[in-house]
């Protein structure tokens, strides 16, 4: 596997890996950080679990077009192919069924076969297998909850978690590649109270209106969620490439929606940075960090990336 872009020695040899549930997730979740990386010179490698061929078409404009229905899954690989290659980054499937998202009272059982239902063991020797091949550094996905409690997100963190575990162990999963370690996992937080509120303070200073205010009026503080705020990108300069990203998925983004209502020089004012917890390190970084490689770059300079010893 070759790297991308330009820079650095060290910055051409680091690998950075994006496990996602679903098509667009990528381009909603981490994806300027990921942009900012690639014109860095980090090779990123993007995974897609599922194909999303149980996701609902949320743009209003092609709900009712009959070659979108007849074909869904078809077309969102065509959009993941197009936020690729906005985004810069390589991407694979690791060819698992949508599970869709249940919905009603009781929830009904999630389809036989589907993504949520696999046992980890099975689930997760496809991205053990990419770890292994791929080796990345550091790896992205979701928290335990999924960052919501879509059953596609939750299994993503259970298999994220498992690879991380996992992929350096000879003794487990036989017959996938040689071992290679990663030394950070980490899960994103994008939306995080403090980060939520200077967007809706931002908007109602410039006389929009805020797409967030709903949503803050109903928060609930929830004590487990202080203090898992870790990480944070500098990454506004690629806010557009983001936002170019997530469009290209047409059948799930409705680009005139209320996401795409803040022009992008506010948003970069009130909180240019895409945010993250640190979850596991086998490295040592001071805390708070503002790079995903923190840590890393020494260790890689060093040749001593597989080293083995938790921190």
């Amino acid at each position: 596997m070759s790297t991308n872009g330009t820079g650095p020695d060290v910055t051409k040899q680091l690998r950075l890996m994006a496990v996602h549930a679903h098509p667009d997730d990528e381009s909603s979740k981490g994806a300027a950080t990921m942009a900012r990386y690639v014109r860095e010179g980090v090779n990123v490698l993007v995974v897609s679990c599922t194909g999303g061929e149980r996701g609902s078409i949320l743009n209003p404009a092609l709900a009712d077009d009959p070659t979108i229905v007849a074909d869904l899954p078809t077309i969102r690989r065509t959009e993941m192919e197009l936020a690729r290659e906005i985004l810069g980054v390589r991407h694979e499937w690791l060819g698992f069924v949508d599970s869709g998202l249940p919905e009603g009272d009781p929830l009904p059982p999630l389809p036989e076969g589907s993504f949520a239902l696999l046992t980890l063991e099975v689930a997760a020797e496809p991205l053990v297998r990419l770890v292994r091949e791929f080796r990345p550094h550091v790896i992205l996905t979701y928290d335990e909850k999924g960052g919501y409690p879509h059953p596609d997100h939750i299994k993503t963190h259970e298999v994220s978690v498992e690879a991380f575990d996992a992929a350096g162990d000879p003794e487990r999963y036989p017959g996938t590649g040689n071992p290679w370690q990663p030394l950070k996992l980490y899960y994103h937080l994008t939306f995080h109270k403090a980060r939520l509120v200077a967007l809706d303070e931002a908007a109602t200073a410039v006389g929009i209106q805020s797409p967030f205010r709903e949503w803050l009026d109903s928060w609930e503080d929830k004590p487990e969620d202080a203090g898992r705020l870790t990480t944070q990108v500098p990454c506004g300069e690629y806010f557009a490439v983001r936002d170019a990203a997530l469009i290209a998925h047409a059948t799930q983004v409705d680009p005139h929606g209320r996401w795409f209502a803040m022009p992008l020089d506010v948003q970069r004012a009130a909180w240019p940075t895409e945010d993250y917890q640190l979850a596991r390190s086998l490295v040592d970084s001071e805390l708070p960090e503002s790079d995903l490689f923190a840590g890393v770059r020494d260790r890689v300079r060093a040749g001593t990336e597989q080293s083995r010893d938790r921190a």
